[in-house]
């Protein structure tokens, strides 16, 4: 399988009075068209991977890669300009909170209709016909009068499933999902889950799921790639997470509860400073 996205050596820096902060220190990977998780805490960098590989860092911060290339396009010699052009129809983003991301002042439909026109040459009448029918994808029940409410009238939840709409609405080529879930109850969850699979299986797109649910991204995703303190760790096949060799990642999948592993008290995550440095890690990506 051809490589879709190659990342190497990106890092993601932060100056400050007294020192600067290493946010993302020396990250390498690729990704397919398939499903690629990214799991860890918050703070381990999993957001600002993503961010920076649409060259969303902006000052203070600093973000520098040996590569990032993309279907062939060099995305670092690419101009403000170009990455307009990609971003969105190409590469798109669903952030974490839905609430920042949407245009309190413009009805939601009109905002997906418009994601689809900025990249295709189409009628409004057509632009509104995908925009229906992509809410009607993630399964918001009643789309025509959801299409005409304002970003203030619908819950967290149904933000939420808007965003995913209008990010996958111009059919892009990779799909960046940050907690993208983690605002819906299960069988939602599991429904909108199984549209971007589709996506991923019929269209041929990739994804980067951002996750730090360890149980979704082994039963949804094809690889995991495991982050701590801005590291890749580990990288392995979410069939064999359960084999996992990291101390870290061995930590995580032990704090978590199992209904049918009886335990009266969960393992706490014990950390070793060793993890963040490169020799540690090379033992195991």
């Amino acid at each position: 399988m051809s490589d879709l996205l190659r990342v190497e050596n990106l890092w993601v820096r932060f100056p400050g009075h007294n020192k600067t902060v290493e946010a993302v220190r020396g990250l390498s990977f690729s990704v397919g068209r398939e499903r690629v998780g990214i799991v860890g805490e918050s703070g381990s960098g999993k957001s600002l991977t993503g961010r920076a590989i649409l060259r969303l860092i902006r000052p203070p911060g600093i973000m520098t890669a040996d590569k990032i290339e993309f279907d062939g396009i060099d995305l670092l010699s690419q101009s403000e300009k170009q990455m307009r052009a990609i971003r969105g129809h190409r590469i798109s983003m669903v952030m974490q909170d839905p609430k920042y991301s949407l245009n309190p002042v413009v009805r939601v439909g009109e905002q997906i209709a418009e994601a689809y026109r900025v990249h295709n040459k189409t009628s409004k009448r057509d632009a509104k016909q995908r925009a229906l029918k992509m809410l009607e994808a993630v399964q918001i029940r009643d789309p025509k009068r959801v299409y005409n409410t304002y970003p203030h009238e619908v819950s967290g939840g149904m933000g939420q499933r808007i965003m995913i709409a209008m990010m996958l609405v111009p059919e892009p080529d990779l799909l960046i999902a940050d907690e993208p879930t983690s605002a819906l109850d299960v069988t939602v969850q599991m429904q909108v889950l199984a549209v971007m699979d589709k996506l991923v299986q019929e269209k041929g797109m990739g994804l980067i799921f951002i996750s730090h649910d360890l149980n979704l991204v082994a039963s949804f995703c094809d690889r995991v790639i495991i982050m701590y303190a801005g590291r890749i760790v580990e990288t392995l096949k979410a069939s064999e997470l359960h084999n996992a060799k990291h101390p870290y990642t061995r930590g995580l999948l032990n704090s978590l509860p199992r209904i049918e592993k009886r335990t009266d008290k969960l393992m706490a995550l014990q950390r070793d400073p060793a993890w963040i440095n490169e020799e540690s890690v090379d033992a195991f990506a």
